[in-house]
């Protein structure tokens, strides 16, 4: 595929860099010098132009050769409109199979979806989506996981819930994915942490894939037994410790996590410094604010079914709606550097808007007709 065409090799690189580091990335400034470094990297490449190896789309994924019938290799996307055929289509089978999630699809979104499908297909990888409350964390985690076949695993957690009950379900997924060979993903938001005792047993998940005395021994000789045969046909050697560890590599390569954490205040920055396998063993996606674009398509899709003259109305609402809500960001930077305090204006907020917005024509009208 790239032999004998450099320019796809050498974009090739570039994304992976961008994957490496820029994703890691959160202010503007990091990411010019991050981009210098890159630009002086590209003059051992004489021949190429920084515009071609830089030229957008630059993403590459396995997912798209998967669902069009082809076996799952890393290739370049042929353009944003493609990609948002393909992902619409498995929407539409997600919604008819699974359960209903109306997600609007633009560029950011399908970006958080090829970085996420990318880190979960690692043998042993695990993802830490890190953005404000309705920034589509767990809604895109959901739907790449359907794309990807794999089984999606959340916990209930309610008053009662305790740390023994996600012993329990920890249980369930080890032996799911060590004993049947199921690919999992398991989804967990810092709401759901009820005790920080949780985060000690994810985080021995993540750092070294085994919690001590998860399984009583008697359980665990019965696991094991259970892929013996497997693990002697790997090339194991009939002995205790030879077969745990090849039941441990096979849940860890089979069982992905994918914490969905908000920023906001101090908790995650406590939760980071004292359990390091948050961060260190997990690849960060950072979900950002939603740009102008994507703000008014979000828009459009959900004003679609009210009754408007004109498209072009419609459009302007959406448009309006859009930059009011930028307006108000721009005004909580004003608020941070005159009173030291924040305020936080997130994707919830601009969807509670617009359903507000409904609401108050719906009854306008209907005052109207009365």
């Amino acid at each position: 595929m790239y032999k004998n065409d450099p320019l796809k090799l050498v974009r090739l690189w570039a994304h992976e860099c961008h994957r490496v580091w820029r994703d890691r990335l959160i202010t503007d400034a990091d990411v010019e010098l991050y981009m210098t470094f890159m630009n002086n990297g590209c003059k051992e490449f004489p021949d190429m132009k920084p515009e071609e190896i830089f030229a957008e789309p630059l993403l590459y994924t396995s997912y798209v050769m998967a669902c069009e019938g082809h076996e799952a290799l890393n290739v370049p996307i042929k353009s944003m409109e493609a990609l948002k055929e393909i992902l619409e289509a498995k929407l539409e089978e997600y919604n008819e199979n699974v359960g209903s999630m109306n997600l609007v699809l633009f560029d950011q979104a399908m970006e958080h979806i090829s970085r996420i499908a990318r880190i979960i297909h690692l043998p042993v990888g695990s993802a830490l989506c890190v953005g404000v409350g309705g920034s589509g964390k767990q809604s895109l985690s959901k739907l790449t996981a359907f794309i990807m076949g794999y089984d999606v695993i959340r916990i209930v957690v309610t008053s009662s819930y305790k740390v023994v009950d996600l012993k329990t379900d920890i249980q369930t997924m080890f032996t799911k994915a060590g004993v049947a060979g199921a690919q999992l993903l398991f989804i967990l938001t810092d709401s759901q942490i009820a005790d920080e005792k949780f985060l000690v047993y994810i985080n021995d998940l993540l750092s070294s894939g085994w919690i001590p005395e998860l399984f009583p021994k008697d359980e665990l000789d019965g696991l094991i037994g259970k892929i013996r045969s497997e693990a002697k046909q790997a090339g194991c050697n009939d002995v205790p410790d030879e077969l745990f560890d090849f039941f441990l590599d096979k849940v860890r390569k089979n069982l992905h996590l994918c914490l969905c954490f908000s920023p906001v205040g101090d908790q995650f920055r406590i939760r980071a410094r004292m359990f390091p396998g948050v961060i260190n063993c997990t690849s960060i996606d950072w979900f950002f604010e939603w740009p102008r674009n994507a703000l008014v398509d979000v828009a459009t899709r959900k004003l679609i079914d009210v009754e408007f003259p004109t498209d072009t109305i419609r459009e302007g609402i959406a448009a309006n709606m859009a930059e009011t809500h930028i307006a108000i960001g721009e005004a909580n930077k004003e608020f941070l550097a005159v009173e030291r305090r924040y305020n936080y204006t997130t994707p919830t907020s601009f969807l509670e808007l617009i359903k507000f917005y409904e609401m108050l024509l719906g009854q306008k009208q209907g005052k109207i007709t009365d």
